[in-house]
């Protein structure tokens, strides 16, 4: 028997508001569209955290063995600035700024995006489409859209038209947004603004002589509004009505609720069974942004090479982390943050590695099934991983017991424990045990010795900079240095 159909797995819709228990439309298998990244720069850590929550989710619904397609896109095109409908594009402004190509700027921070979910031991999705690789679905929707009068064209421009469509639907219904308090709030229309109504939003744009990124179409050269692409896409991989959709609480609307009107337009059903959506990562107490000075690359953190913390993190403590608040919540970076999340998962990590040298006993002090369940239960409520970890602390607390002598296990119970352990932390939560996947201990010495060399060399040549670079990374790591009379040893902390 699948896992799924002993397990009651509730999601919060934010459709509906409340938590709903999850029903596939098709039993057994499960739909899921997550909206990716705009491929213009170095992938931000607030959106690695909402990538992660939804691979966490992914690898979840694998583990209770449903058969699930994972749609992940990459916009390439289409996302202009400030998320508008006038402005330049993100990735052609990019292109445009450093003299080069517009899918030379996709390529690079793809490539970029790619590197940093490996390092946090991301799963692929089932299909990673892209906004480029699909003009003609969505100039085919734009036509449809057009031919049942939810949208008109202005001047080689495509407008959805949000009043003739809330006439006979619901816009709005996502984000709790009323139609007339939109209006009712919107300044008048520009005189050169095209738009019938401030609430309508683009499907085609023409493209003017500078625009690098243009296609043809039959309103004229041009490029797919923001909103469309996930809807061609998503229909296409996963069905005119799907089962999940995510992404980031600051794309529920606009975003999200143009995806539901377009997809509502040109299929006559509504597209998403399931809304859910991840909250923001702040730092500091802040929010991140490269404007204030407030933010921090992933590479940063794995490195140390920042001003921000105290010394450098590996990607699976930063994914430890992260898995410590529940993926709806707002979650606050520090350095004293992450430090006793690299406690716990030290802890958690050296206490998995000592079952098979506990002591088998005749007999067990607690109930292995029953808080087994309570694993579960905090995975079916929501994907509640902060009360998963303090769960998988529960168990770590009776292996010390039983490593002191204060407590049993009986033989069967250990294998049970450890192959438990190894789901939740491993399978489902997506943490690695670093000393499987770093460097190997048994070199590390010869590694150390080497550096060590290269900073007395940069001494010697008075090179302090250079010197004293290299002490202070190695100290972030957690390796300190000690000069005296007979050379330089290291410790490790």
């Amino acid at each position: 028997m699948q896992l799924y159909k002993s397990q009651n797995l509730k999601v919060y819709n934010s459709l509906s508001g409340k938590k709903e228990i999850l029903e596939p439309i098709t039993e057994g298998i499960i739909g899921m569209y997550v909206c990716g990244p705009t491929v213009y720069s170095n992938v931000h850590l607030g959106n690695c955290r909402t990538f992660m929550s939804f691979d966490m989710i992914f690898r979840y619904l694998k583990h209770l063995g449903y058969k699930v397609r994972y749609v992940r896109n990459i916009t390439d095109a289409g996302h202009l600035e400030n998320d508008a409908e006038d402005g330049e594009d993100k990735i052609a402004k990019k292109a445009r700024l450093e003299l080069i190509e517009p899918m030379e700027v996709v390529q690079r921070y793809t490539v970029d995006f790619h590197n940093i979910l490996q390092k946090f031991n991301f799963l692929p999705p089932s299909i990673e489409p892209t906004a480029t690789g699909h003009i003609i679905e969505q100039i085919e929707i734009i036509k449809d859209i057009l031919k049942k009068g939810y949208a008109y064209e202005k001047n080689g421009s495509v407008y959805f038209n949000v009043p003739k469509f809330n006439e006979s639907h619901n816009y709005g219904k996502l984000s709790g947004r009323k139609l007339e308090d939109m209006i009712a709030n919107t300044r008048e229309l520009a005189a050169q603004d095209e738009k019938l109504s401030p609430q309508d939003f683009a499907l085609w744009k023409k493209a003017e002589p500078q625009h690098i990124m243009r296609w043809p179409s039959p309103w004229g050269d041009g490029f797919p509004g923001w909103h469309l692409e996930c809807t061609a896409m998503s229909t296409k991989y996963l069905g005119k009505s799907f089962d999940i959709h995510g992404g980031g609480m600051d794309l529920k609307f606009p975003h999200h609720e143009c995806e539901i009107a377009q997809a509502e337009a040109t299929n006559g059903v509504s597209p998403v069974k399931y809304w859910l959506h991840a909250n923001m990562l702040t730092m500091n107490g802040k929010k991140m942004a490269k404007s204030t000075g407030n933010n921090i690359l992933p590479d940063e953190i794995f490195s140390g090479d920042n001003d921000i913390l105290s010394k450098a993190f590996s990607p699976t403590v930063v994914r430890f982390f992260m898995m410590q608040a529940h993926y709806t919540s707002i979650l606050d970076l520090s350095s004293d943050a992450l430090l006793a999340s690299e406690k716990g998962y030290l802890k958690l990590m050296d206490s998995l590695t000592s079952i098979d040298n506990l002591e088998a006993s005749s007999s067990t002090d607690f109930d292995i099934n029953a808080w087994k369940q309570k694993c579960y239960d905090a995975m079916n409520d929501d994907f509640n991983t902060p009360t998963l970890i303090a769960h998988l602390f529960e168990a770590v607390k009776h292996i010390n017991l039983i490593k002191e002598g204060n407590e049993k296990i009986t033989a069967e119970d250990k294998v049970l424990l450890k192959i438990t352990l190894n789901d939740f932390i491993f399978d489902i939560l997506g943490i690695e045990d670093k000393n499987e996947s770093g460097v190997d201990s048994d070199k590390l010495p010869d590694v150390v010795s080497l550096l060590i060399q290269l900073r007395k060399d940069a001494r010697d040549n008075k090179d302090f900079a250079t010197s004293d670079k290299i002490r202070d990374q190695l100290a972030a790591l957690g390796i300190q240095l000690k000069d005296g009379k007979d050379g330089t040893t290291f410790s490790i902390s």
